[in-house]
Parts: structure tokens; sequence; C-alpha cells
């Protein structure tokens, strides 16, 4: 059954969410608002089993059963560190009657519900996660070789299967693309992908070549050496603010403006 939520706000979205009884939902550590007082709160390192039970890892019983649930445990929580991701989940079930709880991302800007059947999984941003169904899988997905490299932003993407809603957000606000309705490819700054669907292919290319537009591009243009590149037929999100910008920006509003004249390559804060 989908997840009763209503998304709330305007330029810091908030998601409130309604449980039944027993229902459980999930989040990242730190994306938790408020919640009544007959829902329970625990927090644990390992993530939803998928089957509705509120995240306990199955493996059978005795000593062998432990095992492998602790070994489990460790690699999902080894894993979310090496994506930079936070190490613990908090779970919230309703416990006597309907319950409520309010989630919130970490940057002005919207929030959006997605519905999986189970067909399709999504792919999201890092830090986009902000809670789900306890039948939502969360995992994390590497683009390896040369996305992984010169992606930056596109080399560590949360995964989401399963059956449920999952709730995400992103900075600014959001445009819904699809990239068959432009010839079957979009070209999109690395760091205005939010999420997109099980389907679309994701990969970064160089602007340009080597030669004295290449160069214009990356050292004037503000978009580096690389752009996102979006094909297939399937669902895209993008966010029209990113992190780079409002770092930028509240480093400029404290007097410690590091961009520069050119606001391509000698963005970056040096320092």
């Amino acid at each position: 059954m989908t997840l009763q939520q209503e998304i709330v706000g305007n330029a810091m979205q908030m998601a409130v969410v309604n449980l039944r009884l027993g229902q459980t939902v999930y989040c990242e550590a730190g994306k938790f608002l408020f919640k009544t007082v007959n829902v329970t709160m625990e927090t644990r390192l390992s993530g939803p089993s998928g089957a509705g039970g509120g995240g306990q890892q199955g493996g059978g019983g005795g000593m062998g059963g432990m095992l492998r649930q602790a070994v489990g445990t460790a690699m999902q929580a080894g894993q979310r560190a090496l994506a930079g991701e936070s190490l613990a989940f908090q779970y919230f079930t309703s416990t006597g009657g309907e319950g409520t709880v309010g989630f919130a991302g970490v940057l002005p800007g919207e929030m959006r519900a997605l519905e999986l059947d189970g067909t399709r999984a999504w792919f999201a941003e890092k830090d986009a996660f902000v809670a789900a169904e306890s039948t939502v899988q969360f995992g994390i997905a590497f683009q390896g070789g040369r996305t992984g490299r010169s992606g930056g932003e596109g080399f560590v993407l949360e995964k989401f299967t399963g059956h449920g809603t999952v709730i995400i957000a992103g900075a600014g606000n959001f445009i819904d693309l699809n990239p068959a309705d432009f010839g079957g490819r979009i070209e999109v700054d690395t760091g205005c992908v939010v999420a997109f669907e099980e389907g679309i292919r994701y990969g970064v290319q160089r602007i340009g070549g080597l030669n004295r537009q290449g160069l214009m591009n990356a050292v004037f243009g503000g978009e580096g050496l690389s752009l996102a590149t979006l094909e297939g037929d399937g669902r895209v999100i993008l966010q029209s603010l990113t992190i780079e910008s409002l770092a930028n920006a509240l480093r400029k509003a404290q007097g410690g403006d590091k961009q520069g004249p050119t606001g391509g390559l000698f963005s970056s804060d040096a320092g």
C-alpha cells in the first residue's frame, strides 16, 4: 500500500507521513523533524530487509544466523561510509493507532515522493534520500571507470528497489524531463542531476576538445571540464540549484569569495 504522505512548504519543504498501526518508515540519520508520541523511534546500522518488517535482517537462527546478520550489517555500513553516507538509519513505527512523522532535507529546495512498483529501480544523487517505507531497499551504486573518475557528483549514487514510497530532496526547484522527448539524450551540469529511473544511461563527457573553445568553456563557462549525459526513455529529475553554486554564494556573502573572475575551473575553494 502506498505510504500516506504530504509534502508541504515552499522554499524548504517538509514531508509529513501518516503511519497506520504497525507500519514502519525509515530515514537517514539527520532527516527527522518530529513525531507523535505513539510512534517509536529506533536507530540501527542495518538497512531494511524489504519484507515489511521494519528493517530486521534475516539469516536463520543460531550463531551462524547471527554471524551472517552481523557481517551483512557491517558490509552495509562500510559501503555507506565509503560513499560518504550516514552510517545509521532511524526507524519509526506506529504502535498505538495512526501516527505522524515529519522529515526534511538539508538544503533549501523541493522534495518528491517516488512510487516503486518493483519493475524499475530509481537512482539518486548522494544525500538525496530522506525517508522510505520499510518495503523499499536502500543501496549504493558506484559509477566506475571513466564515468566515475570524471563525473564528480556522479561517482556515487543511491539506489532504491522494491515496492513502496521513497521520498527524496534536492536544492532549488525540480523539473521532470524524459530524454526520449529531446531526441533520446540530454546534457546536464553534473550537479543538477537529482534522480533518474532504471533504464536511463548515465555518463559523463568532456566539454569540447583540447582546443581554444574547449579551454574557454572549461575556464570561463562555469561548468568545469565535464557534463553529465542522460540517455534513454524514462523519467529524470533535475534541480535548479547546485551545492557548489550555493556554497559560492554563501562564501561571497561572507566576504570570502574564492570564485574569482572566471566562474569555471578556478571556482573551487583552494582552501
